[in-house]
């Protein structure tokens, strides 16, 4: 006897047991089911009833596809690459290829092939091993739908794939009601959209387009059977990696479609003499860092989805959906090269956020960093989104909320304040060196003029003003409650203070944009003037669609998302159309963002720079578009940043804007409110009249006690000195610095 005998003869010894034991319970459970000489359904309301809902539920779903406002592919979310297809999109070569191969019987048996299985355990009994298997198509997609099904739940993939009696009959069950469900035709093609094909080709098409670049109604007899044949060992035949198996098997597949008349006798020969070739197509992007174009954009998007939308990664990954997003790709690629003015190997970073007006629609999100990548590749790759994410101040952007409080409550354009510098304020606090101090500010250089009004002071970004105008509010109450009415977040206990914080504490450096600050809510809350007062909560979404094309809906049959989220008169318009005409200023040839000036269109912004030059901020708008503009050492320890708001940043908005503004006809701001320019509240203190200041490049001030910026804001970017006393501002050692 030879060594291999003994082996053999208990090989077949436990054959013979399977055998004997799989018999008798098969006879037990599915006789019910089996009557005469074929199989009979003792009731078809049991047996449908018991196919669980992973069998069901619009499976399989494929990929979620992100899409930009114009249409073009963004990216992919997909944890199975798989491109489901209907049956009249695949090709009949691969359906009678796979049929002959795996199930020739597949039109003849009720899901359960008992012929079938009795010839493959003869052949395996006689062979003394397992050479043949029995399990039909429906079978098979059975198993791989639990299997996939099963994710990373490692007991329900062992239950989908254990090899044991209770799973073959428990899959057997299952292929029964299947097959009471659905036709034949629907159990076909729900098999090729399911079974994995290697190279991360799930289904057909997928697979398809991996191997041979085509779809898969185009698929020739060759490719066809090629394909088929990869079913039972997708990695060991693969065409891609070995030819030489994938070419034997697919002539197996040749050999069964000639056996069973498929393929005439001079078409067997010629093309099983034919070699295997393949024309390996690329897999579709998978996530944000392999998106086409706007990383941070989809990063975004996607932390939209999961936390706003209440979508779940496994949902995105397989669900199927179509997710129509607002990208405007002309102006995403504009801002794309805008930011590259500041060197993607530089400390500092630049980014460009823009928002729609009056709906709230995110249109970009540029910046000279690299979503994805690994930090250790350098330091152009960076995973904190900077675009929403509150890294930094952005100075004297803030003065616009102070300014819309005021004339809210009824300080006109033109309200006038003497404020020389350095000025003490008559209300504000501060704590400094253990005992309360008054607050006292000064602006970044000696050729302010003590005297401004409103405008002229926003214009010239007059620190000393703005504070005066807070000590007329009485508190900094209005001007932090106006720009959450307008859309500020102050809502990231790690890098902001909150809202609560400001206003319980009374810190009068508020206005002065010192609180680190979402360039996203920057962007949004000037929409808010854009718009005449209407505030839109940003959103990334325009639709979600299932994988049939129907609005995606919740649980409760609601819908996933139901559309922009507007609220008017959040300010109201007068205030709102007024600001944006005294704004028009700043971006004039005498303003501080005088480079963001794009020739033919009226142009509405406000500079900022933070103490000590560490962040310089130009936000800007037209009634059709609202987009700010950082620029900063995201690092703790930062590097002060060349210049001020009025200067890169200014020049990076135009930079950005000019391809898509210029040919479009111009869209001004409604005129400014003749009641909101008057005002109710007199001139103000201190002179009559106000006096401009000179049209130097000089943009800000300094504070003895508040974060100065250098722009007219007093601010830096780390939370205010803890204080002792309610009445307290955050505090900084006086510097003069920059220019805009």
């Amino acid at each position: 006897m030879s060594e291999s005998s003994p082996s053999k003869a208990g090989a077949l010894a436990k054959l013979i047991v399977m055998i004997v034991v799989a018999g008798g319970l098969v006879a037990a459970l599915l006789l019910p089911f089996v009557g005469g000489t074929g199989l009979a359904v003792r009731s078809s309301a049991d047996i449908v009833n018991s196919i669980p809902d992973e069998l069901t539920v619009n499976v399989p779903k494929g990929n979620t596809v992100v899409k930009a406002a114009d249409g073009s592919v963004i990216t992919e979310f997909y944890e199975h690459n798989r491109t489901p297809v209907t049956s009249d999109q695949i090709s009949p070569l691969v359906k009678q290829a796979l049929i002959d191969t795996e199930d020739a019987r597949f039109y003849k048996h009720n899901g359960v092939d008992l012929q079938g299985t009795t010839r493959a355990l003869v052949k395996n009994l006689s062979s003394g091993g397992v050479q043949q298997g029995g399990s039909t198509l429906t079978q098979q997609l059975v198993k791989q739908t639990l299997l996939q099904s099963a994710g990373n739940d490692a007991t329900a993939a062992e239950a989908a794939t254990g090899d044991t009696v209770g799973r073959k009959l428990r899959e057997a069950r299952y292929a029964l009601a299947l097959e009471k469900k659905y036709s034949k035709d629907e159990i076909l093609t729900r098999y090729l959209n399911m079974v994995y094909f290697g190279e991360g080709a799930y289904g057909i098409e997928a697979a398809s387009q991996k191997y041979f670049s085509v779809s898969a109604k185009d698929l020739n007899q060759l490719q066809a059977a090629t394909l088929a044949g990869l079913v039972q060992s997708p990695t060991d035949d693969d065409p891609i990696q070995h030819p030489d198996a994938a070419l034997k098997r697919r002539n197996q597949v040749l050999e069964r479609l000639h056996n069973y008349k498929h393929l005439s006798d001079a078409d067997y020969a010629s093309l099983t003499a034919q070699p295997v070739t393949v024309a390996p197509g690329q897999s579709p992007p998978n996530g944000c860092a392999q998106a086409s174009v706007a990383g941070y954009f989809c990063d975004y998007l996607d932390t939209y989805l999961q936390q706003t939308l209440k979508l779940t990664e496994n949902q995105l990954d397989n669900g199927g959906f179509t997710i129509q997003t607002t990208l405007d790709t002309a102006l995403q690629k504009s801002g794309d090269q805008a930011v590259l003015r500041v060197p993607t190997d530089s400390v500092f970073a630049a980014v460009f956020t823009s928002v729609q007006p009056g709906t709230g629609h995110v249109l970009s999100m540029s910046s000279n960093r690299q979503y994805g990548c690994a930090a250790s590749q350098g330091i152009q790759c960076e995973s904190v989104n900077l675009n929403y994410i509150p890294a930094k101040g952005s100075g004297s952007t803030y003065k616009v909320f102070t300014a819309a409080a005021a004339l809210t409550a009824g300080y006109g354009s033109h309200y006038t304040i003497t404020a020389p510098q350095p000025y003490t304020s008559k209300v504000f606090k501060d704590y400094k060196k253990g005992r309360v101090v008054p607050y006292s500010i000064s602006n970044d250089d000696s050729s302010y003029k003590p005297t401004y009004d409103m405008t002229s002071a926003l214009v010239a970004s007059t620190n000393t003003y703005y504070v005066a105008l807070e000590d007329q509010l009485g508190s900094v109450t209005p001007g932090v409650q106006i720009s959450q009415a307008m859309g500020m977040h102050y809502d990231n206990t790690v890098t902001q203070d909150s809202a609560e914080k400001i206003i319980k504490n009374q810190f009068g450096a508020f206005t002065l944009g010192y609180n680190a600050t979402s360039p996203l809510d920057l962007a949004n809350s000037y929409a808010t003037i854009a718009a005449s007062g209407t505030r839109c909560e940003p959103t990334p979404v325009t639709a979600i669609t299932t994988s049939d094309g129907k609005p995606a809906t919740k649980d409760n049959g609601s819908p996933l998302y139901a559309g922009d989220a507007c609220t008017p008169n959040a300010i109201a318009p007068g205030v709102a159309n007024t600001l944006a005409n005294m704004m028009t200023g700043v971006v004039s040839p005498s303003g501080t963002g005088r480079k963001a000036q794009i020739p033919g269109h009226q142009i509405a912004g406000k500079t900022g720079t933070t103490q000590g030059n560490e962040t310089a901020a130009f936000a800007g708008m037209t009634p059709d578009y609202s987009a700010a503009v950082m620029y900063f050492d995201p690092k703790t320890k930062p590097v002060a940043v060349s210049g001020v708001g009025g200067g890169i940043p200014g020049q990076i908005w135009h930079d950005a804007m000019a391809p898509i503004l210029t040919g479009q006809p111009d869209h001004p701001f409604p005129a400014a409110d003749p009641t909101v320019i008057a005002g109710t509240k007199g001139g103000g203190p201190g002179a009559a009249s106000s006096t401009d200041r000179s049209t130097s490049d000089d943009e800000g001030n300094t504070s003895d006690q508040a974060p100065a910026n250098a722009d007219g804001g007093a601010a830096e970017t780390s939370a205010p000195a803890a204080s002792s006393t309610p009445a307290a501002a955050p505090t900084t050692d006086a510097t003069t610095t920059g220019a805009p």
